[in-house]
């Protein structure tokens, strides 16, 4: 018996160190439910290029020409963030399942109107951290009951990105007005992995500085103003009762990256690491505990872009894992993977992490 193949259209998928090209291009790859079918940039030679780069049948140098291409059945968009909100909403009324990369929108109000068009749709938003193979088990074996009650938990988080230098393309990352920053992309995605452990936070105090308020664009000569912090310190509580302690840096050397979850139960402990430079949200990670764990499943996707920097080494591990989630809830017509309500619940989080540094108080999160 054949097994349907849904039709995926990426926005971004430009072949130029795009991270759709890197990720979600080797990530469709080996899914049996899903196929590339096209792909979009704002120009016909980068579209061109992409399509015959990443093996998908059609191309368009206009996004809403893929949106209303009647044979696409997601449409995953994979831009900028100040121009998801448009894109978003547009494949949305189109009727399309849609797979957006996070943050997804701009500020907390573009989130929360994108979750409201959403409707019974099918979303999935680009948290894939807690889609990874190992923190997935380690869910089970908390669930499991053997590491006892929680107590306690650690993090230490570090990116190589928002140091003291950047290229020029990558500027738009220090301005607020973008809404893409290091407390809404790689503290969020710390946070993520976080709560799918050790259940929703509900309680969070938080300290953020600014390392490097002044940024060399490395291949501009010139400098550039960074507007948002660049370091963050939280201490907070989750659902399942564990206070959790939290440090993400960013400017990390390579050979320092590192991601450590380590928890604490009166049984047992576990313990989740990754040293991929980008952070936690790429490549993969490992699984340990005192109690004994059965070895993670294989992921669905492990391959590399075919135009992408060895940087990108596993980049596609975890958004395979979405994108697997996602054919599964097409086919069966579930809605278990985390959409678009999710990502409201993120940048809500966020929100209050932001008012917490701000205001030095405690904020508490119930039902967010």
């Amino acid at each position: 018996m054949s097994i349907r193949k849904f039709r995926v259209g990426i926005i971004g998928a430009d072949t130029q160190a795009s991270w759709a090209g890197a990720s979600h291009v080797p990530a469709l790859r080996d899914q049996p439910g899903l196929a590339l079918a096209a792909v979009a940039t704002r120009r016909e030679d980068s579209a061109r290029a992409a399509a015959q780069a990443f093996g998908a049948e059609r191309w368009y140098a206009d996004p809403y020409a893929l949106i209303r291409d009647e044979t696409i059945d997601v449409v995953t968009v994979a831009v900028k963030v100040p121009t998801h909100r448009e894109l978003v909403l547009a494949a949305l009324a189109a009727g399309k399942a849609v797979y957006c990369e996070a943050p997804l929108g701009a500020t907390l109000a573009e989130t929360g109107e994108m979750a409201a068009a959403a409707g019974s749709l099918h979303t999935a938003i680009g948290l894939q951290g807690r889609f990874n193979p190992s923190v997935r088990r380690a869910v089970e074996l908390i669930a499991s009951g053997r590491l006892g009650r929680l107590m306690s938990a650690n993090v230490r988080a570090t990116t190589f990105g928002f140091g003291p230098q950047s290229p020029a393309a990558y500027d738009y990352f220090n301005k607020a007005a973008s809404g893409a920053s290091f407390l809404t992309i790689t503290t969020a995605h710390v946070l993520d992995v976080v709560e799918a452990v050790l259940g929703d936070i509900t309680e969070v105090d938080a300290r953020t500085e600014l390392l490097w308020p002044t940024i060399e664009l490395i291949d501009a000569g010139r400098s550039s103003v960074r507007e948002i912090p660049d370091h963050v310190d939280i201490i907070a509580r989750t659902a399942l009762g564990a206070s959790v302690s939290v440090q993400v840096l960013a400017g990390v050397p390579p050979e320092d990256a590192q991601f450590v979850l380590e928890v604490r139960g009166s049984a047992g402990s576990l313990t989740l690491k990754g040293s991929h430079t980008a952070g936690v949200q790429v490549g993969d990670l490992t699984l340990t505990s005192s109690v004994g764990v059965e070895p993670p499943q294989a992921p669905v996707a492990t391959g590399v872009g075919s135009t992408a920097a060895a940087f990108w080494n596993g980049a596609a591990i975890n958004v395979g894992e979405v994108y697997a989630s996602l054919a599964r809830d097409l086919a069966t017509g579930r809605h278990d993977t985390p959409g678009f309500a999710h990502a409201l619940h993120n940048s809500r989080l966020i929100a209050a992490l932001e008012r917490a540094a701000l205001t030095g108080e405690r904020q508490r999160l119930v039902g967010t």
